[in-house]
């Protein structure tokens, strides 16, 4: 099935968007799919390519001050606003009950979105996203590596990211500019470290009721909180020579543990 194309214009909590979106929809609950920080709703475009998956619908769409979005007021966006944009999707597309996978600022936002609407979540697959202090190691940067303006930051921050040594980081520091609007970070990476430091997201994503999937690259398989969630039944999806982006670097891997949780969970 061809992905569908096409403008949302929506007003989120005062503030107008025109959302970047791509969708394909059939008679089942459609994927709704929140991508992370610097990275874009083509992170899982290939999922309608692969035939065990093809019987699935899907929703993506670029954040509010990512990819091809536009929004009129980027100091809004933290990650309330996402959550709420997420809804405004929803109720868009008329959906009901989804299934719904979240990488990094995108897990984090998901897993929000879900304790807001537990009835309606079909499972979860959370890549990487925040649960613990301990995952801020990009949007801590904000207050370890301080600067006078947004694009002085975001400047550094990409030649950081692109130099630091693991998988997948110079393909994602080489395309942040295209994909992020340097006064959209500050607000987004402030409430994504508030969260992470103040809330218990463990908490409530183990209190979720859904089916749930906790994936990460292998350079993340000391996380502390792994065995945890392993003890309360979470299944654990563990990619191969990748660190917080499989869908760059592993992306077989990653497909088929999809393919093997969203089969299992029907």
């Amino acid at each position: 099935m061809a992905l569908e194309y096409s403008t949302v214009s929506l007003q989120v909590k005062g503030v107008k968007l025109d959302l970047a979106t791509f969708h394909y929809l059939n008679f089942n609950p459609p994927i709704l799919f929140l991508h992370g920080f610097g990275s874009c709703k083509e992170d899982l475009a290939d999922l309608p390519l692969h035939k065990c998956l093809q019987n699935f619908s899907m929703i993506a769409y670029d954040a509010p001050g990512c990819g091809q979005t536009l929004s009129n007021d980027l100091s809004t966006i933290d990650v309330p606003f996402l959550v709420a944009t997420a809804e405004a999707v929803l109720a868009h597309f008329k959906i009901q009950k989804f299934h719904l996978i979240g990488h990094s600022m995108g897990g984090l936002t998901a897993l929000l979105l879900a304790n807001r609407h537990p009835d309606r979540v079909l499972s979860f697959i959370d890549i990487k996203g925040n649960l613990a202090s301990e995952d801020c190691f990009l949007s801590r940067q904000i207050f370890t590596f301080p600067a006078d303006n947004s694009d002085a930051f975001f400047d550094a921050f990409i030649e950081r990211t692109r130099n630091t040594k693991t998988y997948g980081n110079p393909l994602y520091a080489s395309t942040l500019r295209a994909r992020v609007r340097p006064a959209a970070v500050r607000p987004i990476f402030d409430s994504m470290v508030r969260l992470s430091d103040e809330e218990d997201l463990i908490g409530l994503f183990l209190g979720l009721s859904c089916p749930k999937m906790f994936m990460f690259g292998e350079e993340f398989r000391n996380l502390p909180y792994l065995e945890r969630l392993k003890e309360e039944g979470v299944d654990l999806a563990s990619i191969p020579e990748s660190g917080h982006f499989p869908m760059y670097s592993n992306p077989v891997d990653m497909y088929r543990r999809i393919a093997e949780f969203l089969h299992k969970v029907g």
